[in-house]
């Protein structure tokens, strides 16, 4: 029984040691405007047919405005029953934040998606392709409604 316990740990410790650990740091910038909304943001990991794999945040409030993140909706985000536990949440004010997440990624390439939408407001949507070594550091600079997005990934 002792050698099926350590067995069983040894496994489970092989697989967790095999997962992708993704930390995104991403900027929502201040803006001035005469009326202000918090965006709605999806951040989630496409294939290279550009359907979602994993998740990685959701920001939302009123169901009625998820659709106009067009990206997200379209590949996936209309069919995803929210809230997702540890993915989803409220609205963020302007400012930065980091997000994780954790587990096993296909093979294949694979791109880090950050769309941002207002109501009375512009929407952006970055792509990020992700290393196909799965370590690394990307990042890209957003230009309406988000500010600077870096992706950091490893093994």
């Amino acid at each position: 029984m002792r050698k099926l316990v350590g067995v069983a740990a040894l496994m489970a410790t092989a697989s967790f040691a095999q997962a992708e650990t993704l930390t995104v740091e991403l900027a929502i910038p201040e803006m001035d405007t005469a009326e202000y909304h918090r965006p709605y943001v999806a951040v989630w990991i496409s294939d290279d047919s550009r359907q979602i794999v994993e998740h990685v945040a959701v920001w939302v409030e009123k169901e009625k405005w998820w659709r106009d993140m067009r990206s997200w909706w379209r590949r996936g985000g209309a069919h995803t029953e929210l809230p997702i536990d540890g993915v989803s949440g409220a609205t963020k004010k302007p400012g930065t934040y980091t997000v994780s997440w954790e587990g096993d990624l296909p093979e294949g390439e694979l791109t880090l998606n950050v769309e941002a939408v207002r109501e009375v407001g512009g929407r952006e949507h970055l792509r990020l392709p992700l290393p196909a070594n799965r370590s690394g550091k990307v990042e890209k600079q957003g230009s309406k409604e988000l500010g600077l997005i870096v992706a950091n990934i490893a093994k």
